[in-house]
């Protein structure tokens, strides 16, 4: 499994985090291939190699020589929509804008659609957002962990005028997840860093245990003076070691709820919001309840973390007044994805670490799409990954 851990210290932000990315080892010419897909022109990118307070990093840049149109949500969206990339990317990446418009939207007392992005015509949100997802599916990032981050105190000038800080939106954002106040007056964490890590981030904590590979430093714009901390977002990469990832429990969290006059039917959307907020699973089932009354059991996997904003969405989505919870220890095996090469071309599987071997999970959608490519049925497909090898 591929561990990626934040130290924010110094904070995060959308270019911070593709500049560490970039310092950590992707190639730069690799991400501007891939962000090319883009629908977008008028802009340009600019990577540099610093040094912020004698700690040798990377700084990235978005900058654009003509006026940008105002976007919103649906402009971003369309953005995405159009490019070429995988559909669990496209989905993401909508995912993060949709958290960055509700939490602007609360903030301003709005709602979402009338929220348009200011930063260089939304440009650069577009770049970052998916240029953080293209890094991840890079390095094929399974885990990512995030330190505790710090929000600072002051104000910061923007396009809604002078804003305490944290910005209003990023309070929104970094509702159920863990901070700590510092006394720096300058803005660390940024809308877009925060809808990143909201939407993003497994887990808050300590560094887990793994075999380091690559360490990169990313850079904020503003430089930091005598005697404060580097400007700057860590990022270490490595793999999971095995006695940790098998011997050593997680804690999770189990929220429950029983409902009776609910239309099941919307269920599919309410797991998109559940597992876009953080949900590690969301299952439902049917039970029998007071006075022989139907009704179903909504149950979702969580971390502590992640469990206030996820419970809102219960509230907010189901007609459930009430739910309930319990803490957990749970063991995951270690997975990866692998590609395996069939007679009817090649497909993304998991590869899970068992005991006594390994053993192979072809992944659902993959399989379907190449069902229906071929024309073979899907069962066949199963079968010939099943039996297919490792490229």
């Amino acid at each position: 499994m591929t561990i990626v851990y934040l130290d924010c210290f110094s904070g995060v932000s959308g270019d911070m985090l593709l500049a560490a990315f970039l310092d950590a080892g992707l190639p730069e010419e690799y991400l501007r291939r891939q962000l090319a897909k883009l629908p977008l022109t008028g802009y340009d990118l600019s990577v540099e190699t610093m040094r912020e307070r004698s700690i040798a990093a990377r700084r990235f840049m978005v900058t654009s020589a003509n006026a940008q149109p105002l976007r919103h949500l649906h402009d971003l969206t369309a953005i995405v929509a159009r490019a070429d990339f995988s559909q669990a990317l496209r989905e993401r990446a909508i995912a993060i804008f949709t958290a960055l418009a509700e939490a602007e939207a609360a903030a301003h007392g709005v709602s979402r659609d009338e929220i348009h992005f200011h930063e260089v015509g939304a440009v650069d949100t577009v770049v970052d957002v998916v240029g953080a997802l293209i890094a991840l599916d890079y390095f094929a990032v399974e885990r990512l962990v995030v330190s505790p981050l710090p929000v600072g105190r002051g104000f910061v000038d923007c396009a809604h005028g002078r804003l305490p800080l944290p910005a209003p939106a990023v309070c929104e954002l970094l509702r159920g997840l863990p901070v700590y106040g510092v006394s720096s007056e300058h803005e660390l964490i940024t809308p877009t860093g925060a809808a990143l890590i909201k939407v993003l981030a497994d887990d808050f904590g300590l560094m887990p245990s793994m075999f380091l590979e690559s360490v990169g430093y990313g850079a904020g714009a503003r430089r930091s003076a005598s005697g404060q901390s580097p400007n700057l977002l860590r990022l270490s990469l490595g793999k999971a070691r095995d006695a940790a990832a098998l011997d050593t429990p997680e804690r999770v969290r189990i929220l429950t709820t029983h409902l009776d006059d609910w239309q099941s039917e919307t269920f599919p959307y309410l797991c998109e919001k559940l597992f876009a907020a953080g949900a590690l699973d969301v299952a439902l089932a049917p039970v029998l309840m007071k006075k022989g009354r139907p009704g179903q059991a909504l149950t979702v996997i969580c971390r502590a973390e992640t469990s206030t904003a996820l419970e809102q969405i219960i509230f907010r989505e189901t007609t459930a007044i009430g739910l309930r919870y319990r803490d957990e220890a749970r063991r995951v095996l270690l997975r990866e994805r692998v590609t395996v090469v069939t007679p009817f071309g090649e497909l993304i599987a998991k590869k899970v670490e068992l005991p006594d071997g390994c053993r192979l999970y072809p992944e659902y959608e993959e399989c379907r799409k190449l069902a229906e490519k071929t024309g073979e049925s899907i069962i066949e497909i199963y079968r010939a990954a099943l039996l297919g090898g490792e490229r």
